[in-house]
């Protein structure tokens, strides 16, 4: 039937994206380039639209990235029955792949893996608002995102509330925020941020009343190197409770606010698949999350 989608064609397009190459992905699956070739046009031509864009390395296109998703799912089905059945060979170890935002990361996921027992990790880090694109890509089988919005394909549940506190130096703070409205001073005070796609703090001093946060930015894409550098008295951020509280108490930050915070509400996205490998993953995150989030 046309309507049908042909296993061998799925899996060679998740294979040239996979590889970056129709090259190396005919060398992956032991076949030409030209027999590659044919597989995508033939998948194209049965769907009726473009898959891949021919870059370098390839990219898959919205629809393509659909198709992505599927042939990541029937792989993990795949591996899933044969496990049940007995027939994994031996040093080929369930993978998960999961998408986590960098403070998670830091601070209590790892605490969740540990509960897992057999399976093998690969995580993406990735902030918590564009996780989810990871999915939706099928780069990954699960995320910690901040959108409730389930990907198409994909089941979400709540995890909690992370919360960020707004702190300083102590000497930094005296020079740019004491004695001055809090708004205006965070608005002109130097600022560490995690990357470019960081607006946290802005959406902080936005909150205040302010445009954003100040121009001179220090950007700092680790969650211990950003705490390390706010303690070090190159701006100001918002740190992770629980990472600030022993700083607090070593007097080696100040709250700038004592009354303010932002919380950033995080939720479980992954795939809706009977997978023994996902269901397990999925109940040790939620036990976590909820002996480490607020409610």
């Amino acid at each position: 039937m046309m309507d049908e989608l042909p296993v061998d064609q799925v899996r060679t397009l998740l294979a040239v994206v996979d590889e970056g190459t129709f090259d190396a992905a005919a060398e992956a699956l032991h076949v030409t380039p030209s027999a590659v070739s044919q597989r995508v046009k033939a998948l194209e031509q049965r769907t009726g639209r473009v898959l891949l864009q021919r870059t370098k390395p390839v990219r898959p296109t919205e629809s393509g990235a659909v198709l992505v998703r599927f042939a990541r799912q029937l792989a993990r089905l795949e591996r899933d029955a044969r496990g049940e059945l007995g027939l994994s060979g031996a040093g080929e170890p369930t993978r998960v792949s999961v998408a986590v935002n960098a403070d998670s990361l830091a601070t209590w996921f790892l605490g969740a893996l540990t509960r897992v027992r057999g399976f093998c990790f690969e995580l993406h880090r990735e902030d918590e608002a564009h996780t989810a694109a990871l999915l939706r890509e099928g780069q990954v089988m699960a995320a910690v995102t901040s959108s409730p919005d389930a990907v198409p394909g994909c089941s979400v549940r709540p995890l909690g509330r992370m919360r960020y506190l707004p702190v300083a130096e102590p000497e930094f703070a005296e020079g740019y925020v004491s004695g001055r409205p809090l708004a205006e001073a965070l608005s002109e005070a130097p600022v560490v941020v995690f990357d470019r796609k960081d607006d946290f703090q802005d959406g902080f001093v936005r909150r205040l009343g302010r445009g954003s946060a100040g121009a001179l930015r220090h950007y700092v894409p680790t969650s211990e190197g950003f705490v390390t550098a706010v303690a070090a008295g190159l701006g100001w951020g918002l740190v992770p409770q629980t990472q600030a509280d022993p700083l607090l108490r070593e007097g080696r930050l100040v709250r700038l606010a004592p009354d303010r915070w932002m919380d950033a509400t995080l939720y479980w996205q992954q795939w809706k698949l009977d997978s023994p490998a996902l269901a397990a993953l999925a109940e040790a995150v939620s036990l976590t999350a909820a002996e480490a989030l607020l409610n």
